[in-house]
């Protein structure tokens, strides 16, 4: 990811001006949907916070109905003396006296309450029931009451009293109940109301279209409601200490209140279509402005692109072009926009100039390369000449006669190949041939301090070398290495190498003296003339430059000190040396006819 950030030309007017575009629209349509989401969360609560007190206040007046029940129940077992009677081992006419005066009292009782569905009683030692409610049962249903309130009575035998304070939910006759029952020894007694019952009051809540108030059990499930919702996907395992979109959608509203009194709550339903519906006229108006800026955003983009940003890019791809050397580059004109067809027009004819400018100027470059060549190859001829002059003197001085008759031939032959080496190449075999004849010039003015090592593969000796190259390095080793005390080696090696961008013949010369200073070294790699006490050095810059003027980049010069002494000089040299000289005729040529 990082190298993608990287990769994009930050710098450029193109970015730059799309990101201007985008850091102006982004916020804007940020803010609009800012806005549009907090005016909707703003009705969701107020929506909400209404129906919140609605239902707690109905959720509040149901636990109230029913504490007063179980206080009435616990009343009625504490001093009913029937009640009581009934739980006792009496005859058969008192049990049925009892059961029919509590049968009244619980019928009478039935209409006070107009929360509670039932009450019943249940005799342990009798297993007998009584009960009484509202409307009507069918025998089933007055079966299945009676064994749930005999299973519930068998429970609760065996669990402490502190553990039975709470409202159940039970499903009887394919209903929902919430039922209480509550006793000791023989005796039980309890009360129960169905979940649709409870929701009576709220039928007329305002809970729109598809809304519903509903009941719901501790695990979320649905005991009733007023409207039929199991299809829309509701979600009440998350409580309701807050409010929440739910749905398959997040199409509803839910608010809900617990029970104190059991595990159940009472919770409104609200289609969010319902509440939105009187959201005020600037969100809607900021929704539709968010879905123009969003489609107006990739127009804009289009739109700046074709008008300025293809254009510019067109200009920075042609100034690339011509930066690489493609001068034959031409922008097309712009069929729009009369500034970029000045500025195309304008550029196209400085380009035209330019490049017959360059043609005239790489005709000259070339003719100061072969005149700087030229230059450099006779600078060796005086600094050689005034060497061999030397070295004849202090022959002359000894009487060595036959050397000297030796050395005028070397000489001879030395100067021969200098007058004929007025070309820019020559064979590799000539250039040794002239190094072994200097050498010799040097043996006889340095007896048995100077050797020579020459090995270089037969199918190199054909390759083209600038003339007197490998005559500059060794005459350094003779003029720095050569000691009195001991013999000095001078080695020459070639050896081709097929680690370069094309085939490059590598030469080396080294000898086995004190090798370069420092300062020399320095002096050398930074391409400067080494001055010293003894004046200016121009033999190694000399053959530097020649190679520069040459090969250009395709040929290099490097020195080092080898171990545990002695001097290296490295040559890199183009095996299709004369390309170079073919390309640039060529060049030449066709600038010529164009």
């Amino acid at each position: 990811m990082r190298g993608r950030l990287s990769g994009i030309p930050w710098q450029t007017i193109r970015v730059r001006l799309v990101l201007g575009l985008l850091c102006i629209t982004i916020p804007l349509i940020a803010l609009l949907i800012y806005n549009n989401r907090y005016s909707v969360n703003v009705i969701h609560n107020q929506v909400a916070n209404s129906n919140k007190n609605l239902v707690s206040v109905f959720m509040k007046q149901m636990d109230d109905q029913l504490s007063e029940a179980e206080r009435h129940l616990m009343g009625l077992m504490m001093t009913e003396p029937n009640l009581l009677a009934m739980g006792e081992a009496s005859p058969e006419d008192d049990y049925m006296m009892a059961k029919s005066s509590v049968s009244r009292r619980l019928t009478s009782d039935l209409i006070v309450y107009p929360y509670i569905d039932g009450f019943f009683v249940y005799s342990i030692p009798r297993g007998d029931i009584v009960e009484t409610f509202r409307g009507e049962m069918s025998y089933k249903e007055l079966t299945n009451l009676r064994a749930t309130v005999e299973q519930l009575a068998a429970g609760l035998a065996e669990q402490p009293t502190h553990l039975n304070n709470k409202w159940r939910v039970q499903q009887m006759n394919g209903e929902f109940y919430i039922l209480r029952l509550f006793g000791e020894g023989n005796l039980y007694i309890g009360a129960w109301v169905k979940a649709a019952s409870m929701l009576k009051p709220l039928s007329d809540m305002h809970a729109g279209e598809n809304g519903a108030s509903l009941i719901v059990d501790g695990a979320g499930q649905i005991l009733s409601g007023t409207e039929e919702l199991s299809h829309a996907g509701l979600d009440f395992t998350r409580g309701f200490a807050s409010h929440y979109l739910s749905g398959t959608d997040e199409e509803y509203l839910v608010v809900g209140e617990s029970s104190q009194k059991g595990s159940f709550s009472l919770v409104s339903v609200v289609p969010d279509k319902l509440i939105l519906e009187n959201l005020p006229y600037l969100a809607k108006a900021a929704g539709v402005v968010i879905i123009i800026a969003i489609i107006m955003l990739p127009l804009s983009l289009w739109f700046l692109r074709k008008v300025l940003l293809l254009p510019l890019q067109k200009m920075t791809k042609a100034m690339r072009r011509i930066g690489e050397g493609n001068f034959n580059t031409k922008i097309e004109e712009s069929p729009v926009q009369d500034e970029f067809q000045l500025v195309n027009r304008t550029f196209n004819h400085m380009i035209t100039q330019i490049e017959e400018l360059k043609i005239h100027i790489y005709e000259e470059q070339i003719s100061k390369q072969r005149a700087e060549l030229k230059h450099l190859q006779l600078q060796i001829n005086p600094h050689f000449f005034m060497n061999s002059l030397n070295i004849v003197y202090n022959l002359a001085q000894v009487k060595q006669y036959s050397l000297i008759q030796e050395m005028t031939m070397c000489l001879v032959q030395y100067f021969r190949y200098t007058l004929q080496s007025n070309q820019s190449l020559v064979l590799l075999r000539d250039e040794l041939k002239h190094v072994r004849n200097f050498l010799r010039i040097q043996q006889l003015r340095f007896p048995h301090r100077l050797a020579i090592e020459i090995d270089v593969p037969d199918y190199l000796q054909e390759t083209r070398v600038p003339p007197l190259l490998l005559q500059t390095f060794v005459e350094n080793v003779v003029k720095h290495a050569v000691r009195m005390d001991g013999t000095n080696t001078v080695t020459i090696e070639a050896s081709l190498s097929g680690l370069e961008e094309e085939p490059t013949v590598i030469l080396s010369v080294r000898d086995n003296g004190p090798g370069f200073s420092d300062e020399a070294l320095e002096a050398i790699r930074s391409g400067k003339q080494q001055v010293d006490e003894k004046g200016e050095h121009i033999g190694m810059w000399n053959a530097r430059e020649r190679l520069r003027l040459q090969y250009g980049d395709r040929s290099w010069m490097d020195c080092y000190n080898d171990e545990p002494h002695g001097a290296v000089v490295e040559l890199g040299i183009p095996l299709r040396a004369d390309s170079s000289l073919k390309e640039e005729k060529n060049d030449v040529s066709a600038s010529n006819r164009g």
